[in-house]
Parts: C-alpha cells; structure tokens; sequence
C-alpha cells in the first residue's frame, strides 16, 4: 500500500508558475514510476508527467519546455514545477505511484486543484 498527499495547487495567472508536490508513504520502496495526470472538466484524465526510480523522464507534448518533473528520494517526494502557465492548464492535478510487483497496482492521490486566469 502507498499513500500519497498532494499540496501546491491554487490560482495563478496565465504566464505565472506554480509547484505541486507528492508526499509518498508506505511501501515506498517497492515504487518504480511516479507521475501526475491531470483532468479538465469535460476533458479525460491525461498523463502530464513522469519519472522513474532510475530518474528517466517522459511529458506530455502540451507541457514540453513549461513542466520539470524531479524526485527526491530522501524526501519520498516528487515535484511538478509548472512555468509559463496557460489557461488550458486548469485542471485537477493527481499525483500516482507505480508499482510492478504482483501484477502492478497504480495507486493515486486526492487531487489538487489548478487554475490559470486568462
């Protein structure tokens, strides 16, 4: 079992940066790739980010250059540096944990919310 908490989210302006964070507890050992998705009212959830245990990195094209994804491992905590804002950003932003083992289990947070005024 993972748990994870959220924090970072809010109300910025187009153009303006936020960061999200993802505190992670449990069998965080067992963790290979953390990620955010991010879902729009209306829209389907999307993968924005990824990282894994080995420190590689995948984005979404929409966020390529704006988003930094990191991880420290200490900290059991991975982050989501947002720059360059846009509207179209606004969404519920969830943090995930994967996890191989036994078939491979995703596990999610609560979500935190994100908005971008125009």
């Amino acid at each position: 079992q993972v748990q994870l908490v959220e924090s970072g989210g809010g109300l910025v302006q187009a153009g303006g940066s936020l960061r999200l964070s993802c505190a992670a507890s449990g069998s965080i050992a067992s963790i290979n790739t953390m990620g955010w998705y991010r879902q729009a009212p209306g829209k389907q959830r999307e993968l924005v980010a990824a990282i894994t245990s080995a420190g590689s990195t995948h984005y979404a094209d929409s966020v390529k250059g704006r988003f930094t994804i990191s991880r420290d491992n200490a900290k059991n905590t991975v982050y989501l540096q947002m720059n360059s804002l846009k509207p179209e950003d606004t969404a519920a932003y969830y943090c995930t944990a994967y996890i191989a083992a036994a078939g491979g289990n995703t596990y999610w947070g609560q979500g935190t919310q994100v908005t971008v005024s125009s």
